[in-house]
Parts: C-alpha cells; structure tokens; sequence
C-alpha cells in the first residue's frame, strides 16, 4: 500500500544515475522559463547600473562606432560602400555584428563569471547564456529599431536604398546570429574551466573576426582570388543579407544561407553536447 502511494506521487526533482552525453535536457531548460526571465533583467539592470546616461549607451556606442568607421574607413580610405551611404553602411553592418559578438563573448564567461551561484544551488546551468541571448535581443531591438531611423532618414534625404522582400528573412538571420554565437559562447565556456587563457583570447580573436567579416567593406571589393576566405566566413551571409534585406546593396544567396544554417547546427549541437557534460564537473575545476 505505502508503494503505491510513493509511485503516485510526483516529484519535482529525481536524481538519477549520470546521463548519457547526448541527454541534452531542453525541457529541463523550459521548465526554468521565469528564472530565465529573472537573469534577463538582472542582466539588464546591472548593466547600466550606477551610469549617468544609462540605456542611453545602447544608441551612443553604435552611433559612435559608425562615426569612427565612416571618418576612417570611408573618408580617410575611401573604402567601397556599394554606393550606399558611408553611416548607413557601417551602422547595418556594426548593429548585426555586435549582436553576434556580444552572445558569443558573454555567453564564453559562463563558467567563470557564475562560478558562485552555480556552486549554491542547482538549476540547469544553461539558463545563463540563454538568458544572455534574451538580453541582447532587447539590445538588438533597440539598435535595430535606430538603424530604421537612420533607414528613414536617408529614404527621405534622396539615398539610392530601398527594402527588398528579404527583410522578410530577418527572423532567420537572427536565429543564425544567436545559434552561432551561442554555441561558440558554450564551447569556450566549456573549455575556460581548465584553460584560463581562452579568455584573454576570446575578445582579440572576435576583434580580429570582425576585419575578417565584411562589416567595414563590401564582399564586391574583395579581390577575386581572397573572396573564399569571406565565403567560408558563416557571419558573412547572414551581413550580406541583411544590407541587402534593408539597403538593396550587396548579395543574399540562399545557398550561402544554407551554408551558414549547417555550420551554425553543428557548432550549436557540438557545443549543447560539451556543455551538458562539462556542467557536472566543472565546479572542481573553476
């Protein structure tokens, strides 16, 4: 009788024997959907926390970076924006970027930056970068929702740019941009715990990245003969797209796309994979 009672009780926690290393656990993921939420705006907050211009530096850094790229890159070198305008061109290019470079950075200090919490209490340990992914989207929007203004302007102003059917694809670009940058965050993450080094490298290597992504210059200028080392670069689709999504300038191919979709699948899998078996044995090394 007391066996019956204990099989028709539910638990919220059954600790099991050690998991395969396929086990990925997603729906465990879902099930912490409020304190996903809860690390969004814990994220958020302490972000601008004790600033003085607060939120306000979601506009100025893109801003400022477009003004850098346009004075060096365009009137100083006189690099080739398609015949787009100069600010546009580095704004479309620097919004796409940062998203994919801040996922992939944030989320590569997983381990190390949650060492504590992680080392209290259990939750699935992948709530963190996906929380990381949320708050970037809302940084994302809100640069987005300023490259738009800027679109406007330069719309009304008599630039040569228009909106083609591809800024339907934004919602797919942008699952590519948090894929990759997620599962390159978590494999790095995975391998900081016992090689502290790749931290300090992590934030020149995206840097060097960048140069390597046509985010300053168009795929067009490139020579013919180096083209494959942008081609083979799986950023490079998703940038192309989306200048000419909302510029009508440079290509979208949706073979290049597929390219950029595959790698992002593996390096997402790959790194789901090394995380959920790192996560339980990583508190001995950190």
């Amino acid at each position: 009788m007391a066996n019956t009672k204990i099989k028709d009780q539910e638990w919220d926690l059954i600790i099991k024997p050690e998991s395969a290393w396929w086990d990925l656990r997603l729906r465990e993921v879902w099930r912490y959907r409020d304190l996903v939420m809860l690390f969004v705006r814990r994220d958020f907050v302490s972000l601008y926390k004790q600033t003085i211009l607060g939120p306000l530096w979601l506009i100025i850094q893109p801003l400022m970076t477009s003004l850098t790229f346009t004075v060096i890159f365009g009137n100083i070198a006189n690099l080739p924006t398609d015949g787009l305008p100069d600010f546009l061109f580095y704004l479309s290019g620097t919004v796409v970027w940062n998203y994919f470079a801040d996922c992939l950075k944030k989320t590569s200090e997983t381990f190390i930056s949650n060492a504590n919490i992680f080392g209290k209490v259990y939750f699935p340990r992948l709530v963190m970068p996906v929380s990381t992914l949320i708050s970037n989207m809302i940084t994302f929007t809100i640069q987005f929702a300023l490259f738009l203004a800027f679109l406007a302007y330069f719309k009304v102003s008599g630039a040569d740019v228009h909106v083609t059917i591809w800024a339907l694809a934004l919602p797919l670009l942008i699952v590519l941009m948090a894929g990759l940058g997620l599962g390159l965050g978590i494999i790095i993450s995975s391998l900081t715990t016992k090689y502290r080094d790749l931290r300090y490298l992590v934030t020149f290597g995206v840097s060097l990245w960048m140069y390597a992504t046509p985010v300053i210059y168009p795929v067009s200028s490139i020579p013919e003969k180096w083209q494959w080392i942008a081609r083979i670069n799986p950023v490079t689709p998703i940038i192309e797209a989306f200048r000419f999504a909302f510029l009508g300038a440079g290509s979208a191919n949706w073979g290049m796309l597929a390219y950029s979709g595959g790698f992002t699948a593996l390096v997402f899998v790959v790194g789901l994979m090394i995380f959920n078996r790192v996560e339980k044995t990583f508190i001995d090394t950190v």
